[in-house]
């Protein structure tokens, strides 16, 4: 039976938001099980797009205050994820980096479902692949372009 395009517009729409919130809940569970907060990972995975913030820019992004964020970047050192190295462009500030081995752990916390994700993507045809890869990156140009906008609507 053919499918109107409407119906799947709905459902591919739908199908986005569901993958939205199944990935926080995801994300949420392995910060649990990790022994983290969930700020803590939402900083480590800042910090891997990113490479480096200072903690001004952490408290931003995770929307803690000053004094949430030390917590959170003393726990996330005693855990070993994260280094803190002297700011060349404030000599009183710091930069957060992750830690070199940081990279190696949180691999392993997600080795399972990147497993899964490699077979069920081994599925799909170069030409679907092509698809699929086009419509998550105009994804995460849309949520991006969006992110801006209301940022700079709060300013």
């Amino acid at each position: 039976m053919t499918k109107s395009k409407t119906e799947l517009k709905r459902r591919a729409l739908l199908a986005v938001s569901n993958y939205g919130a199944h990935l926080t809940l995801f994300r949420n569970a392995v910060s649990a099980w990790a022994g983290l907060n969930v700020s803590d990972t939402e900083c480590l995975f800042f910090l891997f797009l990113q490479g480096m913030a200072t903690p001004s820019e952490l408290a931003r992004h995770t929307g803690l205050t000053s004094g949430a964020t030390t917590a959170m970047l003393d726990r996330l050192e005693r855990a070993g994820l994260i280094e803190r190295r002297p700011n060349p462009k404030d000599r009183r500030g710091s930069l957060i980096a992750p830690a070199p081995t940081s990279a190696e752990k949180m691999a392993a916390w997600f080795q399972s479902a990147r497993q899964a994700q490699a077979k069920l993507i081994a599925r799909y045809s170069t030409s679907e692949l092509e698809l699929i890869v086009d419509v998550l990156e105009r994804f995460t140009e849309l949520w991006d372009r969006e992110r801006a906008r209301l940022q700079n609507k709060a300013s």
